[in-house]
């Protein structure tokens, strides 16, 4: 038995038949109160009726009574308001600091054992099943399925918020700014997210701005920044790129980040960082202003073509300098149009709204993601093989969410479907 599982029994009214204390009294719970995640009592503002009395203040939920005396709340005036100690079994009398004898409800009198059961079956899944209740997803289909879902991709949205509002701050409250270090850390892709940020970084968004019209420059800019013009070349383009990185890096005392952040390896060519950086400069030509269009943008369509952006023609048949490969068009694909505007703008989007109180550019971050297909990677799948498809990105972004920060670690009892399955209600 656990506190914790005590604690969300209580909080749920879980407990059956009359309650009454150890000594007889008969207990009507009214209110359970709001869990206290902070050092104090576990529950807060809690009614409960006792023996015909009506009293309001603070409840402790134990394993036992004596775990009070071993947390030593006997001698914390913080507990001196509570008005029901709540505990599995009770082994012992305790007193508050004030002196006080508490009621005590026994719970294990009043616990289905069904309850700890389910519970237990959910905590102890076999470590090959990533989702503990995999079995029985599927028979929570509907209104509490779909509302959850809801939720989490809110949830999601609130939780990428943080490195927005980090990005912000950072900016000294630049929203293009933020936009554009934002974008250029999805850019990179997963493998070089932090080196394609730094890159951004050190390189300000108006020294890019004074160049827009000169997209070679800006290039040599970008690629010389990352540190990927050090050495000799054999071809014209990387020699003329070098030539023209030095005057601007003499000229503005520009410091590049190092080579070695880069990776290559295990990628694919099109992701290799060579060829993001060149699409990320057409992009750098094209986006002036980058953050107010977007703003001013709800159709998703119309968004995506504002990040569909072209490598330099060199790249056509290169991957990286001095290494000619087959010839292919390099623009930028359709699923790392997706990341940007699931990752970065729309999270951007969701904030900006949060912070001049306009909710309907929240609700509009939430209706784009309805209105794009849902992503594919090794969470969705998961959830695809327990019978559970996602209908469009806000229900893959819910679903990350949920595997990420619920299923992995094990919070079950935290998910709206473990509440389901504890309590045995599935709709």
């Amino acid at each position: 038995m656990t506190k914790a599982f005590l604690q969300y029994v209580w909080r749920h009214r879980m407990l059956s038949g009359q309650l009454t204390t150890c000594d007889g009294q008969a207990v009507i719970v009214e209110n359970p109160g709001v869990q206290n995640g902070n050092a104090g009592p576990d529950f807060e503002g809690a009614v409960v009726t006792i023996g015909g009395v009506r009293w309001a203040g603070c409840v402790v939920v134990h394993v036992c009574s004596a775990d009070w005396n071993a947390h030593r709340h006997f001698s914390d005036a913080a507990y001196n308001n509570v008005i029901l100690h709540v505990v599995y079994e009770h082994d012992c009398d305790i007193r508050t600091q004030a002196g006080s004898a508490l009621p005590v409800l026994e719970m294990k009198r009043f616990l289905p054992i069904e309850l700890w059961n389910r519970y237990q079956e959910l905590m102890n899944a076999p470590v090959q099943t990533p989702i503990a209740c995999a079995s029985r997803v599927p028979e929570a289909a509907g209104f509490t399925w779909d509302a959850w879902l809801e939720r989490l991709a809110v949830e999601r949205l609130e939780r990428k918020a943080t490195a927005v509002s980090q990005m912000l701050n950072d900016s000294k409250g630049s929203w293009e700014t933020a936009c554009y270090w934002l974008t250029a850390h999805y850019f990179g892709g997963k493998a070089n997210a932090f080196p394609f940020e730094l890159l951004a970084k050190s390189t300000p968004l108006t020294l890019l701005a004074r160049y827009r019209n000169d997209r070679d420059r800006i290039e040599a800019l970008l690629l010389g920044q990352a540190g990927l013009l050090n050495g000799y070349f054999e071809d014209e383009y990387p020699r003329q790129l070098q030539t023209e990185y030095e005057a601007l890096r003499k000229g503005f005392s520009l410091t590049p980040i190092s080579p070695h952040l880069w990776k290559f390896f295990r990628l694919r060519p099109s992701s290799f960082p060579t060829v993001r950086i060149s699409q990320f400069a057409s992009l750098m030509v094209s986006s002036k202003n980058l953050f107010s269009k977007l703003l001013e943008t709800a159709d998703v369509k119309d968004l995506a073509t504002f990040f569909d952006a072209k490598a330099a023609d060199y790249w056509n048949d290169h991957y990286q300098f001095d290494k000619q490969s087959k010839a292919s068009g390099k623009n930028v694909g359709k699923m790392l149009i997706e990341s940007l505007l699931i990752n970065a703008w729309l999270p951007l989007l969701f904030v900006y709204g949060k912070c001049h109180g306009r909710e309907e550019l929240c609700d509009r971050a939430v209706e784009t993601l309805r209105q794009m297909n849902p992503e594919s990677n090794n969470i969705t799948t998961k959830w695809k093989a327990c019978g559970v498809k996602p209908r469009n990105a806000a229900d893959s972004q819910a679903l990350i969410q949920l595997y990420s920060h619920y299923c992995d670690e094990h919070r079950c009892l935290d998910c709206r479907i473990g509440y389901l399955m504890i309590s045995n209600n599935i709709v």
